[in-house]
């Protein structure tokens, strides 16, 4: 049962870090139709500006936590503005192709940059080591992770259902051409929605780097992982990501323990088997 416990401890913690880089990604994706497969660069990026900041600048870990989001969501917005809305009118095939191309130019500007060798994350102590919860020991750093997992979801929630922002934002999602022509400016809620999708994303490698170990080919690791959490949770959907998280979360964890030889190919059967019975993920919306 402690073996258990602990298992399924990290898999809520993992699933947590694949939500923030995540839901974004999702959000963009119901909003605009935009295959935006760049997504996890920008939570490399994410990461890289943390360990600059702690490394170069001195600050500390929680301090540079927020400095990477914001200076990822101001990337976002750049980025959204001088390329990716020339193509939201283009079919898949060109935005795959496209945003396939920037997660190669990420690779090797990261690796000119800082080089292409893995970048240590050192935590404070009390982030350190392990706490005992209810007789099991868990360790204190995917504690943190889970609680700002938890935080970050509710925030995302309450800020699309409870604000008029979020008001904008799912009228963008239910129907963007009608949203435009009730005179709603659909580019400027594009472009604060990439910034958030996209700080959240840089908030997400931040977090992840201690846990997942940061380098240049951080996108090629887990831009699977990110897209699967998307399709399986249903584009769009809040509440669908974090479910697809978890669930994707627990079950690789699980997998590679009790499977090790094969446990990393249950996530993708679980994959097939949902998209068989919902194609629009779990909590998606039919076409």
């Amino acid at each position: 049962m402690t073996t258990i416990a602990t298992l399924l401890f990290n898999g809520l913690s993992y699933g947590a870090l694949l939500f923030i880089m995540s839901v974004g990604l999702s959000v963009t994706m119901g909003m605009m139709q935009f295959v935006n497969l760049a997504q996890v660069s920008l939570s490399m990026l994410g990461g890289y500006v943390m360990v600059s900041a702690m490394d170069g600048l001195g600050m500390p870990f929680l301090a540079s936590l927020p400095l990477a989001f914001v200076a990822v969501g101001a990337f976002s917005i750049a980025l959204e503005r001088l390329v990716l809305r020339h193509f939201y009118d283009a079919g898949d095939l060109t935005q795959v192709l496209l945003t396939l191309g920037l997660v190669f130019m990420s690779i090797s500007s990261v690796a000119f940059i800082w080089g292409p060798s893995f970048q240590p994350v050192t935590v404070p102590p009390w982030l350190s080591g392990q706490a005992q919860v209810l007789g099991v020991n868990l360790e204190r750093y995917r504690i943190f992770l889970l609680v700002s997992g938890v935080l970050i979801a509710a925030t995302m929630v309450l800020g699309i259902e409870r604000t008029r922002f979020g008001a904008r934002v799912r009228a963008c999602v239910d129907s963007r051409r009608a949203a435009s022509a009730c005179g709603m400016n659909t580019g400027t809620v594009f472009a604060l929605t990439f910034a958030l999708g996209g700080g959240l994303a840089g908030l997400g490698g931040a977090l992840s780097a201690n846990l997942l170990s940061l380098d240049p080919n951080f996108p090629l690791r887990y831009l699977v992982y990110v897209l699967i959490v998307v399709s399986v949770g249903g584009m769009g959907s809040i509440f669908g990501t974090l479910f697809a998280a978890v669930l994707i979360g627990v079950a690789d964890v699980f997998g590679k323990y009790y499977l090790s030889e094969a446990g990393g190919a249950l996530i993708y059967v679980l994959t097939v088997l949902v998209l068989m019975g919902r194609p629009q993920g779990l909590l998606g919306k039919k076409a």
